[in-house]
């Protein structure tokens, strides 16, 4: 509280907000008393929260909290301050990013604009670097002494931690421009995804920003591949922190969070699970890993109904993916799935369309069954047997009510 009350002490009389355009044609992004225009993508509910005019984040779990809309090419300005004045404090600017987190990460794909303290190497400062993160692609205005898609500063302006800072943030046609405290530093162009969302990132550090206003500027035409991910309403299912909104069996498993992942060691034969009700039957998507690269006795199993009845889904960690179709049908199963071996993240979407349900295995379509409709009570439940696994990016759509 101490911190929050310094912070509002650097706002008083500072912070102000318009309803229209101001002359030079900005728009307040942020209104300065609460978070509407702003999605929470995957973190806990008081990870990002408003006070004293100013959107603060506590930095735990790590995510991102992002706009409603999508923006192409725009004028961005803000002011950010970080809290840490001896120890690194990380945080940043997502530009034109997906909507959901990138495969195993907490993160979306996009352009970062950096917000850090404290942080000095010879691939990174902590004075307005600008890269591209998570599968995006750009081109920095100064070639990287590594190689690295990343724009190091040709200044160093930034104060340190416990002061206010001044970006201004301008992306047009592919290309983005940073301004600290009035002075342009970095660069990138060719930029792909040159279209997406604007996001605000939690990375363990407190931090906050206040004066957020925005200006659009008009197209450019981007290509379809140049468009990031719509969002379609997808709703988190896991906050990052704790279990909320789940029931998870103890006695049969080790069950822990870290890093805004579930981990989990089944320690019956039978397997550990956790379970929940839903009625997510349009969309189940999640990220999984098995950690333990010399066992490939590994299952994670995702079905809808009570008493884990049928439709369900698995993946093995020996490769395989298979649609549990229940008594008097037959399982559709596909092998040899190299994306699901130990060791490395993957996604899996369930999609329930007209009679069928539809399988993807990072992004493509790998599988189809039939639709069975689940019995009892509608529950979500995982099932984990055989090897630990990982879980994190839970995300669920409803079905529409008929």
């Amino acid at each position: 509280m101490r911190k929050l009350a310094a912070l509002f002490l650097l706002a008083i009389g500072i912070t102000t907000f318009a309803v229209e355009p101001d002359k030079e044609g900005f728009v307040p992004l942020f209104n300065g008393k609460d978070l509407t225009g702003w999605v929470n993508v995957n973190t806990h509910p008081s990870t990002f929260f408003v006070k004293y005019g100013m959107i603060i984040t506590n930095g735990k779990p790590m995510g991102f909290l992002r706009t409603e809309k999508q923006y192409e090419n725009f004028e961005l300005e803000f002011e950010w301050f970080h809290v840490n004045t001896k120890e690194v404090g990380n945080s940043g600017l997502f530009v034109w990013g997906d909507p959901l987190p990138a495969i195993g990460t907490v993160y979306t794909g996009g352009i970062e604009v950096q917000v850090l303290v404290n942080y000095e190497t010879d691939w990174a400062t902590s004075h307005g670097d600008i890269f591209s993160i998570w599968g995006a692609k750009c081109k920095p205005d100064r070639p990287h002494p590594k190689g690295m898609e990343r724009c190091l500063p040709s200044e160093r302006v930034c104060k340190g931690g416990g002061e206010w800072n001044h970006y201004r943030v301008v992306a047009n046609n592919g290309s983005i421009k940073l301004s600290v405290n009035g002075k342009e530093v970095s660069g990138v162009s060719q930029c792909v995804p040159r279209k997406g969302y604007l996001a605000l990132e939690s990375e363990g550090a407190e931090t906050a920003f206040r004066n957020i206003r925005i200006k659009e500027l008009p197209s450019t035409n981007p290509k379809p591949e140049e468009i990031a991910d719509v969002y379609r309403g997808q709703e988190l299912l896991f906050n990052g922190l704790d279990f909320t909104g789940w029931d998870v069996e103890e006695k049969s498993g080790t069950w822990k969070i870290g890093g805004s992942r579930i981990s989990v060691t089944p320690t019956m034969p039978e397997g550990t699970s956790m379970s929940r009700k839903h009625n997510y039957r349009k969309e189940i998507q999640f990220d999984a890993n098995f950690p333990d690269k010399k066992n490939d006795q590994g299952t994670i199993t995702v079905g809808w109904g009570d008493d884990k009845s049928f439709p369900a889904v698995s993946v093995t960690s020996a490769g395989e993916v298979r649609i549990h179709q229940g008594e008097g049908e037959r399982d559709t199963n596909l092998t040899n799935q190299k994306e699901l071996l130990p060791g490395k993240f993957f996604r899996i979407r369930i999609v329930e369309e007209e009679n069928e349900l539809v399988v993807f295995l990072n992004n493509k379509q790998v599988l189809k069954g039939k639709k069975i409709m689940p019995k009892g009570e509608p529950r979500l439940y995982f099932s984990i047997t055989g090897a630990p696994a990982e879980l994190t990016n839970l995300y669920g759509l409803a079905a529409k009510e008929k």
